[in-house]
């Protein structure tokens, strides 16, 4: 049977590959919604955003939401100076005929997990993690119902992407992520540490083009728009392709390897705000709580990604 899924995100490119990905896998996910949060852009366009995806996949049958417009405790932070004033600058995606959802984010997220067997529904986030704590801290009895959650966020030894210190989507919400991360729920983190691994080379870039379907020269577009700040920040390669390693490992896990772990996260210094401090080598004896993906197999994950798709309009 597919697995259900809830995917909570901040399109964003790379987000949008996710989703594609996701989308494309029918018979391995049963995608209940897709929800929006404040993140690379505002809520408003990223929910928009979440809706021009969903149509490039032809899958309009997926309900999309509209969640918190803003973190927990904090002003918002978004990341226009690497997404484009829109979250998805690159290609030139129509507007969307698809309406949101009425119901808000968080009550559909409450209202899924409360109505499907414990255990079955697993949450894919993409994004700063409030959408996921407000559901917490709303209807605490969601926690024991949830399957897993599989997250891209923080970091250890690749240290922040936004501060020396903090990955975005940690940094953006990390009360957020704090909630989370001391739910009890298992989790399954994508850090930097792993996701700075999976580069967008040209070569890749050019091979997923080369499928000459729609979402094939969107996703080209997208990441030839994005790559363009990692490859002068980093002076890499190829730029790294964040949140599609959320979907592959659920697709293939076997493509990854790291460790149980325990990850805490700061929010009280601003010096290191929304810093992941994960105990990699288990020298403090607090709880393991995180499956922490600290490498992975970048040809594969880019093979898995590029024959799914290949299988999109």
């Amino acid at each position: 049977m597919p697995r259900k899924i809830i995917i909570d995100t901040d399109p964003g490119q790379d987000d949008a590959v996710a989703i594609l990905m996701a989308l494309a896998s029918p018979e391995d996910f049963d995608v209940l919604g897709i929800v929006a949060v404040a993140g690379n852009v505002s809520l408003a366009q990223n929910a928009r955003n979440a809706l021009k995806v969903v149509e490039l996949a032809g899958r309009t049958e997926i309900p999309v939401y509209a969640g918190c417009e803003r973190p927990m405790r904090r002003h918002l932070v978004t990341a226009e100076y690497v997404h484009g004033d829109t979250g998805l600058d690159g290609p030139d995606l129509p507007s969307p005929r698809m309406q949101l959802q009425a119901q808000h984010g968080v009550d559909f997220l409450i209202d899924t997990l409360m109505a499907h067997e414990p255990g079955t529904v697993t949450l894919c986030c993409l994004a700063p993690l409030t959408n996921i704590a407000m559901a917490m801290v709303k209807r605490p009895a969601i926690v024991e119902r949830i399957r897993e959650i599989v997250m891209m966020g923080g970091g250890c030894f690749e240290g922040g992407n936004v501060t020396p210190a903090a990955e975005f989507n940690i940094y953006v919400d990390p009360e957020a992520a704090d909630v989370v991360l001391r739910s009890g729920v298992h989790i399954v983190m994508a850090p930097l540490d792993l996701t700075h691994l999976m580069q967008s080379t040209h070569d890749r870039l050019e091979r997923i083009r080369a499928l000459g379907n729609r979402a094939g020269e969107a996703v080209y577009q997208m990441l030839s728009f994005s790559e363009r700040f990692d490859l002068q920040k980093y002076g890499s390669e190829g730029a790294p392709l964040h949140d599609p390693c959320v979907i592959a490992y659920l697709l293939e896990p076997g493509l990854f390897q790291g460790r149980h772990i325990n990850v805490t996260v700061e929010t009280a210094s601003e010096l290191t705000m929304g810093m992941t401090v994960a105990d990699y080598w288990g020298v403090t004896g607090r709880a393991r709580n995180v499956h922490f993906l600290r490498t992975g197999d970048a040809a594969g994950f880019y093979r898995l990604l590029t024959e799914r798709l290949a299988r999109l309009p």
